[in-house]
């Protein structure tokens, strides 16, 4: 979907038209403007790359932005560790949701090299809507020679911790989910050994109790058990 809202139903009736002037109304309260959605296709890789650019990875940076909608925000993670060619030893992302874009964007640091190990948490509701969709395309995409680890959990976290072999400790954080979205949304990107380890103790802890990968039984026998069951 396009808009983390979309599964809503918004009537148009609660809006008023976009070019409604505000100062024309007797009324003390009128319907807001309807927001208009950016399409799919409309959603670029280099604004994705732009922003990527301008966020320089430093020891002890802090950068805080906002975002129109006009990139799929998981996109920013593949520009960034790709313009500044950063190895990652252990990427953490926490979700509410992703798309098979953000599958890809994964897949594309794994099999470059750019990242060792993922882990990656969606919410249980988020799974349970995608079983037999995109969960089998993530897992088909994502797990090879057992460097990666999917949890599902009760969770509304939007968070993405990346220990690199510089020895930085980078955190991303904000409102966005990883697909795209027409919203107005904030992320931070900030190196914070501190932060880092204070998150990460609560991410471990969520991806032992609720991983759905056993990595001792073989990628082969795990994809023929999710594949048969009912």
């Amino acid at each position: 979907m396009s808009n983390e809202l979309a599964q809503f139903n918004q009537s148009l009736s609660d809006f008023s038209g976009v070019s409604m002037r505000r100062g024309k109304s007797n009324s003390r309260y009128f319907a807001p403007p309807k927001q208009r959605e950016i399409p799919e296709r409309l959603l670029k890789y280099r604004f994705a790359q732009e922003l990527a650019k301008a966020v320089k990875p430093e020891k002890g940076m802090r950068v805080f932005v906002l975002l129109d909608g006009s990139f799929v925000a998981g996109d920013f993670f593949e520009a960034w560790i790709v313009e500044h060619n950063i190895h990652v030893k252990k990427m953490t992302i926490s979700t509410l949701s992703m798309s098979e874009n953000n599958v890809d964007s994964l897949a594309n640091v794994l099999n470059a090299g750019y990242v060792d190990e993922l882990d990656l948490i969606i919410s249980d509701y988020f799974f349970s809507h995608e079983r037999r969709n995109l969960v089998p395309y993530l897992y088909k995409e994502l797990d090879k020679d057992n460097r990666f680890q999917l949890a599902a959990a009760s969770t509304h976290c939007k968070l993405c911790l990346m220990e690199t072999h510089n020895g930085s400790k980078v955190v991303v954080h904000g409102s966005a989910n990883l697909r795209s979205s027409s919203n107005l949304e904030h992320l931070c990107i900030e190196e914070s050994p501190e932060l880092f380890d204070f998150l990460l103790s609560s991410q471990v802890a969520i991806i032992e109790k609720f991983k759905t990968i056993n990595k001792s039984v073989r990628y082969t026998d795990m994809w023929d058990a999710v594949t048969t069951q009912n």
